[in-house]
């Protein structure tokens, strides 16, 4: 009965091979490597010891498994090493701690010095061939550890060390301390995901009877169910009397016969690791491609003085218009008022920006951007950054939202530059040409007839006979004065609607002109640096989650 409850649920895991090993851990220094800033700085620095643990120990030459026998104090662990060894090798006694450094006993002939000085195993004894277990526990390096509730602090260091290294862990327990919470929450519930390498025994069961080793069997199953170790077998034995020494030699010797304990151990350890940083990233990101940033481009084009612009590009067209279209005679009025892009020096800017030269230079004359314009900015990039935290930890989070909030003078300065670099004119209407020279067909016409006039009553002042042809009983040079000032002022009125109405129009086209060139900015300066923190945060995901896998 003894037997059958010690391996009860004992199962050997599937082989993992160092390709494994590796992908896993490039996985996890992926997820370092992209995200590690936004991580829990203890967990990052617990995964960078894996990874540089995990060459370290690949490096050791030969196929040997180091098992540590851990436990508290009394357990009993220095008596089954010896009689594993069958030889007192470790210092057993009454006087408590006995163990104060690793002690090694190692089983065959393979080299051991490289992977025991990169233990900091000093004491070693090499187990000679003749021994009844030689041959089944050829290739074990077996490790008595100090007690980790030792009360000598150097003691206790020294084991979770080693044990930090180890291959194989058998948890030595006793009836009296089975439910201790140093053994339960330190050791065995941290690495609850080592179940592949983890072994417990349950040693001095002389001391109890058939029925009470069942008993606390069955509830040391119950908390290391609890621990995350339900399928952990566990081995009842005497070292004083030696039962189920050999069951648990037995044991030990399939581990090694694997030849693939390092391996598990080393896989466990970075899925450990990754599963502890993957409560630093959310299960999910933010789409900002579905998002509508409509609110954060209304705000930035009223901070870069869109409405300013497209105003002064309405009032250019129509003073051009009115310019092509007008009486002749009065044009000159128009020279008197001031040319609306000139004055905000984006007459200037769009010349340059037709010739080819740099404009990064050069700066408009358009007003700065007003308290209430500023904090409608202020309000758009929060609303951004708040929708791209959403449900992120509060290093994502906070680097989300410090990426939607650019230097405002940085920014100001982009903006500008969109502004000047944009195209605010288009090619002159046909219509300018075809009103402005009618205008001066008119014009004429109506300078022939006044002149004309002006002839016949000098002539008639100086007696000349002189007469004009008429038309339907009106001089021709009258209605030839009268038409052309008519004409002219009707054509004027016709061009001053068309004017409103084409002004309209380019500024529409130039407003959208503003819009996507502004998009272009709160892109590149706003919403990039937010996506790029949602993609590192998938990436950093993926790759834990590849890791954990």
């Amino acid at each position: 009965m003894m037997r059958s409850e010690s391996l009860r649920g004992a199962t050997m895991p599937p082989k993992v091979s160092w390709a494994d090993v590796t992908a896993r851990a490039d996985s996890l220094h992926e997820a370092l490597t992209v995200g590690g800033v936004h991580l829990p700085a203890t967990d990052v620095t617990a995964a960078r010891q894996v990874l540089d643990k995990i060459p370290a120990r690949r490096a050791m030459v030969g196929g040997r498994t180091v098992v540590v026998l851990a436990g508290a104090t009394g357990s009993g662990k220095s008596s089954l090493f010896n009689a594993l060894v069958a030889e007192p090798v470790s210092r057993i006694g009454a006087r408590r701690p006995t163990t104060a450094v690793p002690t090694a006993a190692m089983w065959g002939d393979e080299p051991s010095g490289d992977l025991l000085d990169w233990l900091g195993v000093g004491t070693r004894h090499q187990v000679p061939r003749t021994t009844r277990r030689a041959e089944l526990l050829n290739g074990l390096v077996l490790l008595d550890l100090p007690d980790f509730d030792s009360r000598v602090a150097q003691h206790r260091a020294e084991a979770d060390r080693v044990i930090e290294l180890a291959d194989v862990f058998v948890w030595v327990t006793d009836p009296q301390k089975y439910a201790d919470a140093v053994l339960h929450d330190d050791y065995v519930k941290r690495l609850s995901g080592h179940d592949a390498v983890s072994l417990v025994v349950l040693n001095q069961v002389d001391r109890l009877d058939r029925a009470q080793i069942s008993q606390c069997i069955d509830d040391l199953h119950r908390l290391l169910a609890a621990d995350g170790l339900a399928d952990v077998p566990i081995l009842p034995t005497s070292a004083v009397r030696g039962y189920g020494v050999d069951d648990l030699a037995g044991t030990i010797g399939s581990v090694v016969a694997e030849r693939n304990a390092a391996e598990q151990r080393l896989l466990a350890d970075v899925r450990a690791a990754a599963t502890a940083l993957r409560h630093g990233v959310a299960p999910s990101e933010a789409d900002l491609d579905s998002q509508d940033d409509s609110a954060l481009i209304d705000a930035l084009c009223r901070a870069a003085g869109v409405p300013a612009v497209v105003d002064a590009v309405r009032r250019d067209y129509r003073r051009q218009a009115e310019h092509h279209g007008g009486w002749p005679f009065t044009r000159w009025v128009h020279r008197l008022r001031p040319e609306p892009l000139r004055r905000l020096r984006l007459d200037e800017a769009h010349t340059l920006n037709r010739s080819g030269a740099k404009l990064a230079l050069g700066r408009s004359s358009l007003p700065p951007p007003g308290p209430a314009a500023r904090a409608a900015v202020d309000v758009a990039t929060r609303q951004l950054g708040r929708r791209a935290a959403e449900g992120l930890p509060a290093a994502w989070a906070e680097a989300a939202q410090e990426a939607a909030t650019p230097g405002d003078e940085h920014l100001h300065d982009a903006l500008d530059q969109a502004v000047i670099g944009t195209e605010l004119h288009d090619k002159p209407p046909a219509w300018w040409s075809v009103a402005s020279a009618l205008q001066w067909v008119f014009a004429a016409v109506a300078l022939i007839g006044l002149v004309w006039l002006g002839l016949l009553v000098v002539l008639g002042m100086t007696h000349v006979d002189a007469s004009a042809p008429q038309w339907w009983g009106l001089p021709i040079p009258l209605l030839m004065l009268v038409f052309g000032v008519l004409a002219g002022v009707l054509l004027a009125l016709i061009s001053r609607w068309a004017a409103t109405r084409g002004a309209e129009r380019r500024a529409d086209r130039v407003r959208s002109r503003l819009r996507a060139a502004i998009a272009g900015v709160g892109a590149e300066q706003i919403i990039e640096p937010v996506a790029q923190v949602l993609r590192c945060h998938r990436r950093t995901r993926e790759a834990l989650d590849a890791a954990v896998r």
